[in-house]
Parts: C-alpha cells; structure tokens; sequence
C-alpha cells in the first residue's frame, strides 16, 4: 500500500505528469475546436508543465514545502494560453494545500485538488462548463467522497482517473462547439495526462520519452471546423505579458480593476498572481490599451501579441485547400477494426456495433467533423441504418448512407469506393460491392432460450450468419468451422477473420491453422479486430 507521498515521490510525481502529457500533446492538439492561437491546447499545457518541472528541478530543498512552491511559482511563469493558464492556476491552488501540510494522504491530495479548482474557476471571468474547468470540479468534488474510505494513493486515483474519464466522455453534451465536432474538451483531456502521469510513477510504471515522430495523434485527424465558424473572431489579438516589479503603492483592488478594465476592451480574460507578480492574458483588438494599463501597475515583460485574424485566414485556407468531395463514416468497436476501417479509406470511425449504438447526434458530430462536401455513412448494423438515416436531415452537407449491416459488407463496400467518383457513383457501386459477401458471427449466448432449432444455457458458443443461429458448441473453433461450412459454397474464394473479444493472436493462427486444414480450396486470413463480445466476424468472398 501506498499512504503516504513523500517529497521525493511529489517531486518523481510532477515530473511524470509533464512527461506523460508531452508524449501525448500533439493527441491532445487534435481535439482543439477554435481556430486561434490558443488551439494548441496540449503544447500550452506541455510548456506551462515543463516550466513547473524546470523551478522544481533547481529547487535545492527537499522540503515538501519548498517543493510545492516551486511547482507553483513556475507553472505560473511559464503559462501558456488558456488552458495553460488555468493548468498553472489548479498546480498553484493544489501546492497551496500541500504547503501547509506535514504528510499528504490521500484526504489532503482530495483537498488539494478541490483548493486548486477554486483557484482556477476564480482565475477565469466567464467560466464555461465543459471544459477542463468542469473536468477538475467534478473529479475533486468526487475525490473528497472517497479519499475517507480509501486511503491507499493506487485505489484512490485509479478511482479519480475513471471519474475523470467519465466526466470527459460527458463534455460535448456541456458545450455545443464539442459536440459539433464531435470531440471531448482538450483541455480536460491534457489534464487527464497528467493526473495518469501522477499514477504510473505511484505504480511503477515507467513512462517512456516520446519523440514528435511518435506521439499519438496527428494533424489529419483534426476536427475541422465548419468555414463559416472561421469567419466568428470578436477580437483580433491573443494578448500576453507579466507586470513584475509591481510599484508599492499598487494594491489587490487595483489588480481587480485592472481586470475589470480588460473585460471592457476584450474577451478570454486572465489575470493571475500577486503584488509581486501578474500574468495578463486577453483578446482585444487594442492590445495598446491593455499595456498602457498594466504600466499604471509596474513593469511589463515578456510581451506577446498573435493576430489571431491571419491565422484565421491561413487555416481557411488550408480547409479549402485539403477539403475533400466525399468523406466516409464507418461504424465499428474495436480499436483493430477502427484501424483496419482507416487503412481502407474511412476518414472517421464512430464507435458502436451490437449493444452499442449510436445516436443521430453523433452521427451528426461526425459528419460536421470532416472537413468534405459530402459524406458517405456505412452504419455495419441494421440496428444502427435508421439513426444514420436521419442525420442526414440535420446537416448541410450531402449525406449518402450506403445500408451495410455487418462489418464485413462494410469493408466490401470501401473496396469499391473511388474518390474519382461522384457521391452517388460510389453509393451505387459501393452497395454493388457488399451485396456480393457472406458474412458470420462467432459470439455467445446471454440467456437460456431456444432459438432457431437450438436449446441454448447461458455460456453457449454461437455461430450466426444472416438466416440465423446455425451452430452451438462450447468451443470457439468447432462453432467456427461449422458456421462457415454455412457460410461458403463452390465459388467462394477467401475467408477472413476479424477476432476480438478475448481471443489472442496464437489462437486465432491456431484456429486459421485449422480452418485451412479443413477448407483447403478457401484462403484464410485473420485479422485483430479487438471487437468485444464476439470471438470473431467473419467474411467470405
């Protein structure tokens, strides 16, 4: 068990946090929604994390104290942006707690996080839920219930990790501009790198360095935005500076009125520190303004002034120069059949399948993701063609859905997809293509029943093609070799098997083993699919 954090493992702690989330900022860059400078939300966090990570390092004292101070001073001084900001300002009000502590216990970190997320609510003048704001709230609110009742850091935060993974999933039904693009909240996501990053150095779990070349995500997975959004920018320039030296004469209301003062000629305003050192940050289209205030306070230093218009123009330009005339949405679980749907040509994957279907409205997002003037949706499941259907009556776009009801007529159908072609060209010629697969699922029973000539308990393998259940066993290979016997007549030339749910790599090659053995004149492949409760989807050609 793991009671107590000692300011060796603090220290080992932080700088697990800045690493982790720099393996994985550009991830976190991929889910930005605006279009201004402040979307580099996971470079932002990154920096303001080394920054930290850098005080810390030339803190000379081993006090926990000393520690703390110096995580906060430096988040502080090296801030970036927004999200930036706001990390800075939940690092200062968590090190507030840990300062005044002897030992931090799993109550006083529960604490800790509650104290920092006053700090940074109170740091933003118009909070907004759905952000990383709303991800820290809740995750302390709920850290406060159980830190009482479990006092070992490994339980405790693996509970806080699944709360704030919960609360992250929840933040595009908080913020329509997320649920647009179909995206959850950056910032709450980099925030989430760090508290994991928190954890794995409590556990034991080393946290690799990570390249650029390396990191997860990537620039063509960017929601786009819709054009018409780029043209919505109030204010012209992302302002940044500090006041330091801060005259004697200068008080807390002035800072107060400072930002006051700001709220009038601009918006995204920031205005954190004290009477020793302010960090201002404001979009105004009269960044002058902002300065000659902040000189009534003291000096100001380390000046930052992006016209966030020409980056406005310059990413326009680049949607229109890389929008495509027809984009694709497939439909599957599993993070090898999403992968094998991208490696086909599927520019987004939604998650869903059997016991997980999804609504209108994220077919909805994920049509207004894609940066296209027309999007062809293969749904791979009869439960899921409707909702499809009617997301094409709340976009502007031209929705074509092309009714594939199994993963395997899904792939069929994006072998005959050519974006030489027309939307309505590929549709007919995709759904030509899928007509023409049989298809099969190896799964189990949930109940006792009886269906199609077979008593079925609880446990029992099945094999189900499209008339029906056609096989029952208790084991995943005879279930396999029955079904596609149903499956296969004297012109089929190639079966593939997507497995999933459990099944490892040296079984599925057992089984392929075992299959070519048994249908010598079929070609068998397999192919992870990572899919859950079904052993395998299968597909005969």
């Amino acid at each position: 068990m793991l009671n107590v954090i000692n300011s060796k493992l603090f220290k080992d702690m932080m700088a697990g946090g800045a690493q982790l989330l720099a393996n994985n900022r550009q991830a976190v860059d991929t889910l930005n929604v605006f279009p201004v400078p402040d979307g580099d939300t996971g470079t932002n966090m990154s920096l303001t994390m080394q920054a930290a990570l850098r005080e810390l390092e030339a803190e000379t004292s081993d006090d926990l104290g000393a520690l703390a101070r110096s995580v906060s001073r430096g988040s502080l001084k090296g801030a970036r942006g927004n999200s930036g900001v706001i990390l800075s300002q939940i690092l200062k009000g968590f090190c507030e707690v840990v300062i005044n502590s002897k030992e931090l216990n799993t109550k006083v970190f529960a604490a800790a996080l509650k104290r920092g997320t006053e700090i940074a609510y109170n740091a933003v003048t118009k909070p907004k839920e759905g952000t990383i704001l709303t991800v820290v709230r809740m995750t302390a609110d709920y850290s406060e219930t159980v830190s009482g009742k479990n006092p070992d850091f490994l339980v405790f935060m693996q509970l806080i990790l699944n709360k704030a993974e919960d609360v992250l999933k929840q933040t595009p039904d908080m913020l329509p501009a997320l649920k647009k693009a179909g995206v959850v909240d950056s910032g709450g996501k980099g925030l989430i790198y760090v508290l994991r990053g928190f954890y794995n150095v409590m556990a034991g779990i080393e946290i690799p360095v990570v390249t650029d070349d390396e990191q997860a995500g990537g620039a063509e997975e960017m929601p786009w935005a819709d054009i018409h959004d780029l043209d919505d920018i109030k204010f012209a320039y992302c302002t940044e500076f500090f006041v330091t030296n801060i005259f004697p004469k200068v008080t807390e209301s002035d800072i107060d009125k400072f930002r006051d003062t700001l709220c009038e000629i601009g918006d995204s305003v920031i205005v954190i520190g004290d009477l020793y050192l302010v960090k201002v940050h404001v979009h105004t289209n009269n960044p002058d303004q902002a300065l000659l205030h902040a000189l009534r306070l003291g000096e100001i230093d380390k000046i930052k002034i992006e016209n966030m218009l020409q980056q406005n123009r310059a990413l326009k330009e680049k949607l229109l120069s890389e929008r495509k005339p027809v984009g694709i949405i497939s439909v599957s679980a599993g993070a090898g059949l999403e992968a094998i749907f991208k490696d086909y040509g599927v520019d987004r994957v939604v998650e869903g399948g059997q016991t997980m279907n999804p609504s209108v409205t994220d077919f909805t997002a994920a049509i207004n993701s894609l940066n296209a003037d027309s999007v062809i949706i293969l749904p791979n499941n009869k439960n899921i063609v409707m909702a499809a259907e009617h997301s094409r009556e709340l976009s502007e776009k031209k929705v074509v859905v092309v009714p594939t009801v199994n993963i395997a007529e899904g792939l069929s159908a994006l072998m005959a997809f050519s974006p030489d072609m027309t939307i309505e060209e590929n549709a007919v010629a995709m759904q030509k293509a899928y007509q023409n697969v049989k298809s099969g699922q190896i799964t189990y029973a949930v109940k006792n029943t009886a269906a199609d000539g077979f008593k079925l308990k609880v446990g029992d393998i099945i094999g189900i093609t499209e008339k029906g259940i056609v096989a029952k066993n208790g084991n995943v290979t005879a279930v396999l070799k029955k079904t596609i016997e149903k499956l296969i007549t004297p012109r089929s030339e190639v079966a593939t098997l997507f497995y999933g749910n459990g099944m490892t790599d040296e079984a599925a090659a057992a089984d392929v083993e075992k299959m070519t053995e048994a249908f010598p004149n079929l070609e068998i492949n397999a192919a992870n699919g990572g899919q859950p409760h079904y052993y395998y989807f299968i597909s005969v050609e």
